[in-house]
């Protein structure tokens, strides 16, 4: 007896479900300050309302609008404090490399500390949002979705096809963004390359979601769209790492160390621009969506 087809909604759901067990196990780890948990809890709702937002025609119009507002308000409430925990170390990581006369060890330090400090004054928000009813009611309305998926009809068809048609629109979508942005200059160039990120990290999250329906395929398009977000999340790092030294520099007793250091991370979001056009070269690629 044949084996009933896979449908695209079957390979939705699934992805949903497994996210959603995810975001469920951490409350204890995030409480406890576990290392990665709060990046972990943070990439889960992303995952979640990627899915729920990439995959919208196979459900009803709005059902699930409320569950994506509130992904985006958990994913920013755990945001603030990984985000300045991650720019103190890598800001620390490149201090350390600076040459003797730009005073290595006490920049590094002084910036550890800085972030020491920031990431305790935001750390009670993440607490609180873990301890709210919002955060309650998301786990609930999550449940809820799972229980009785908002399906439309057009989520019975047949998965690979469905799945390659989205991976070809989300690739479709990155590349314009990506060419806006190296048609761009200075802010506009730098939010421009923000944005072309953040389209790559959703066509990514796109080819994981089809991949245990599809295979290979679709593993190939994730790396090749994880490699495009990388280069272009190197840029944006190191921006957002120049922004926060012109801040620090001031109350600093190395001022050339901080000079040095803000010049080094305009480096490397040069060069990381630079590498984009090759790398996105490989992700562009039209057959890369053909899962069939």
């Amino acid at each position: 007896m044949a084996r009933p087809e896979t449908t695209v909604g079957q390979v939705l759901l699934a992805r949903i479900e497994a996210q959603a067990k995810v975001l469920a196990g951490l409350d204890d780890a995030v409480r406890a300050d576990e290392p990665d948990a709060v990046h972990k809890m943070r990439v889960a709702c992303r995952r979640l309302r990627s899915a729920l937002r990439t995959y919208r025609r196979l459900l009803r119009t709005g059902a699930t609008d409320a569950l994506v507002g509130e992904l985006r308000w958990l994913a920013g409430a755990l945001g603030r404090a990984r985000d300045r925990e991650v720019l103190a170390e890598r800001l620390a990581a490149r201090a350390r490399e600076l040459p003797a006369e730009c005073g290595p060890e006490r920049v590094a330090a002084e910036l550890e500390r800085w972030g020491g400090a920031e990431y305790r004054r935001v750390w009670p928000e993440v607490v609180a949002a873990l301890d709210s009813p919002r955060r309650r009611a998301l786990g609930d309305g999550l449940a809820a979705f799972l229980a009785s998926p908002p399906l439309r009809g057009r989520a019975d068809r047949s998965a690979t096809p469905e799945l390659a048609r989205v991976a070809a629109r989300e690739q479709r979508r990155t590349g314009d963004r990506v060419r806006a942005a190296l048609d761009a200059e200075g802010e506009e160039r730098d939010q421009a390359l923000h944005e072309a990120r953040k389209a790559a990290k959703r066509a990514r999250y796109a080819g994981e979601t089809a991949a245990p329906a599809v295979g290979r395929a679709a593993e190939r398009y994730a790396e090749r769209m994880k490699a495009v977000q990388e280069v272009l999340g190197e840029h944006q790092d190191a921006v957002v790492a120049a922004a926060a030294l012109v801040g620090q520099a001031g109350a600093s007793g190395e001022p050339f160390g901080y000079g040095v250091l803000y010049g080094r991370q305009l480096a490397e979001a040069e060069a990381a621009r630079e590498r984009l056009p090759r790398v996105w070269d490989r992700a562009s690629r039209r057959k890369l969506a053909r899962f069939g």
